[in-house]
């Protein structure tokens, strides 16, 4: 009778603890019951970076709310004001005029470097640089140079250009006047992944393409720089707004019109104070910028759907399983 009773006692007992222990060690997870409201721009290629933020913050208990698209003044404004939490794409120097636009420092939390060394600037193909010695934009102010890269026949060249709204093409339009190509060069503004997706279909037939683009992005993988296609200088640095003075020089002499740029995690100030966990996650994760690219060009492979991006985020974590969980283990310790 008493083997029968401290059997039944066991199995309960067991069927308690089976119960109480993911409660318990739910309820010592930093992020229980707090609510996440990520952003990201509208170009899909910025979501893997996202949800590998949005993954980390799920471990530590956090709520974390499907992500936002937005365009970035968009978002800037929204992280300030609270209604949204953080978003992982803030590029730095390209951005700081949006940046301190919507608060500054002041309003965000910005520790940390999440992906360094983003290049931008002025591509064309290699065939065209090589045939005609062309190595700097300020070139195409010759109109038969220019009209090498003509696409719609009007006699100037059309340049691959940003979305509208987004700081590049500010700078791009900046430096189309400041060099004297307003009366060669076009910079063709839109849906960037339509026409960067025009340029490339160019240049598989064969002819003359001129683009601005950045890393990290698929473009780079498709045409290669240094074998397909060739970055241009530019003959001096001219940037808009606060950032008017800054010379863009690299330390190797060479300028191409853009800094190298760090992209940061940036939150809600006043929310991150009272997150130390996810205000540590946010200062301590590193993206190699290499991975964002394979990724990247996976997408533009057709890999593109949101179930083929999360796996992409389980594929990278379970690579590098040692380094997420030491970035869990950090955060979580942030918070006691």
């Amino acid at each position: 009778m008493r083997t029968t009773q401290n059997k039944t006692h066991i199995k309960t007992l067991i069927l308690a603890l089976s119960i109480a222990t993911p409660a318990a060690f739910a309820a010592d997870l930093p992020g229980k019951g707090v609510v996440v409201k990520p952003l990201q721009s509208t170009i899909a290629e910025e979501t893997f970076q996202t949800e590998l933020v949005n993954r980390a913050l799920e471990k530590l208990g956090y709520d974390v709310q499907q992500t936002g698209e937005v365009d970035y003044n968009v978002a800037y404004t929204a992280i300030a004001s609270g209604d949204s939490t953080y978003m992982a794409v803030n590029w730095e120097p390209l951005q700081k005029d949006m940046y301190n636009a919507a608060g500054g420092d002041q309003k965000f939390y910005r520790q940390g470097t999440y992906i360094t060394g983003a290049a931008q600037g002025y591509l064309i193909d290699k065939k065209t640089a090589d045939k005609y010695h062309i190595h700097d934009l300020s070139q195409l102010k010759d109109p038969k140079i220019a009209k090498l890269f003509d696409a719609d026949g009007d006699g100037k060249a059309d340049m691959a250009g940003c979305n509208p709204g987004w700081v590049c093409g500010q700078v791009i339009n900046t430096q189309i006047k400041a060099y004297g190509l307003s009366d060669t060069v076009t910079q063709n503004e839109g849906n960037y992944s339509a026409i960067i997706a025009d340029t490339l279909t160019r240049f598989k037939s064969g002819k003359p393409v001129l683009y601005f683009t950045w890393t990290p992005y698929w473009v780079s993988n498709e045409m290669k720089p240094g074998k397909d296609v060739v970055w241009l200088t530019v003959p001096f640095s001219a940037n808009p707004g606060s950032q008017k003075d800054m010379d863009t020089t690299l330390p190797n002499g060479k300028n191409y019109g853009f800094p190298v740029n760090n992209e940061h995690i940036v939150a809600n100030k006043a929310w991150a104070e009272k997150n130390p966990a996810a205000a540590k996650l946010f200062a301590i994760m590193k993206l190699p910028l290499a991975d964002v690219n394979a990724q990247n060009l996976r997408m533009h492979e057709g890999e593109s759907s949101s179930e083929d991006i999360q796996q992409h985020v389980d594929g990278w974590i379970k690579a590098h399983q040692a380094t997420f969980d030491g970035w869990i283990k950090e955060a979580a310790a942030a918070a006691k």
